[in-house]
């Protein structure tokens, strides 16, 4: 029985990972080579005893997708973010970052980042008015009217747009082409330039708070000590692993398999399913079904109403000198440029209040 509901919890979570590989699909990232990075978190969470499993995240997915002037720009990205994070993580210097950026900073950052979600999901509505609005009416009905579950909303949310564009004779397969084209194992050698350099940073400073916060989150459901610095080693290099073969990057994420009679068990099951879809490239055949834009109502409820209050809240809750200057500001050039500009702004600010700055 205890088994059953490990299956069950490892399933649930499935189905709120596929339409964010779905994202990562319309975003030109290859749906095969990024089964190469579950079964990293397959090997990492076995060897480790880790309970936080790793999957699609949207957040990432977004930055990653919008970042640089090509998709070889974008794959160096998330690869040498990759493996910055996998060498910070093995140093253990995750803690030392925290302590020093401040949870001021860090909330800020990531409530920039729900900013940005939203004017994402806002840009999808313009892109395609039916699939997006649909989507976005029918989110946040199911979010509020069905207990806030993100599981309902995105399944829900994405079934109902589809749905509508179909009705309406749309051509809804055209979002994952490029993916598709991308879904043979074929070695995507990194570049490296300033571009490059600044969107790996980016990436490497979202992942630290996504890594903190959902890390800690996680192992809170599951009753343990999630260690995030073992996280950010086979997160870090499931990253690095896949963008070398054009894959999409895989990430921390709150996970129902923590709540799971066998936290570990369920969280590597989950990765090992998604893995098997992934790899008989069943990601792609569903997307010919599903229209880009139907992640929309998602988008903007993770964004809008989940990630950006929150964070915003503990933000702006600082009782530091200059804590709210610090936090506008942070959140603020988060969100109109990217998180490593957001957190530099963030930590300059605060060195100069701490060093006496009055205004």
């Amino acid at each position: 029985m205890e088994f059953l509901q490990d299956i069950l919890a490892a399933i649930g979570v499935v189905l709120n990972g596929i339409p964010q590989g779905l994202l990562a699909l319309s975003m030109g990232f290859a749906s095969v080579p990024t089964a190469l990075g579950f079964g990293v978190g397959v090997i990492g969470c076995l060897l480790l005893g880790s309970v936080a499993p790793i999957s699609f995240q949207a957040e990432t997915i977004v930055l990653a997708g919008t970042m640089g002037k090509n998709m070889r720009e974008r794959l160096s990205m998330v690869f040498f973010a990759g493996v910055t994070m996998a060498a910070l993580g093995a140093c253990g210097l995750l803690t030392a970052i925290v302590n020093f950026a401040g949870e001021t900073v860090l909330n800020a950052m990531m409530a920039g980042v729900g900013l940005v979600l939203t004017k994402l999901a806002l840009g999808m509505m313009k892109e395609n008015k039916l699939v997006g609005i649909t989507s976005v009416v029918t989110a946040v009905l199911v979010y509020f009217f069905l207990g806030q579950n993100l599981v309902y909303t995105i399944v829900i949310s994405l079934v109902v747009s589809s749905a509508a564009a179909k009705l309406a004779g749309q051509d809804i397969g055209g979002g994952v082409g490029t993916a598709e084209k991308m879904g043979r194992l074929k070695l995507e050698k990194p570049i490296f330039n300033l571009s490059v350099l600044r969107g790996a940073l980016a990436l490497a400073c979202l992942t630290v708070g996504a890594n903190i916060a959902f890390g800690s989150i996680t192992g809170g459901i599951a009753g343990a000590s999630q260690n995030v610095d073992h996280l950010t080693i086979y997160s870090g290099l499931a990253d690095a692993v896949s963008a070398l073969f054009g894959g999409a990057p895989v990430e921390a994420i709150i996970s129902a398999t923590a709540g799971a009679p066998h936290p570990v068990t369920a969280g590597v099951l989950m990765m090992g399913i998604m893995a098997v879809i992934l790899f008989c490239g069943l990601l792609p055949k569903i997307g010919k079904y599903v229209p880009s834009q139907s992640i929309a109502g998602f988008l903007l409820i993770l964004g809008a109403v989940v990630t950006v209050p929150g964070n915003a809240a503990a933000a702006f809750a600082g009782t530091g000198a200059g804590d709210t200057i610090v936090a506008g500001v942070t959140m603020g050039v988060t969100a109109f440029t990217d998180p490593f500009f957001g957190m530099l702004a963030g930590i300059a600010l605060k060195l100069l209040f701490g060093a006496g700055l009055g205004l």
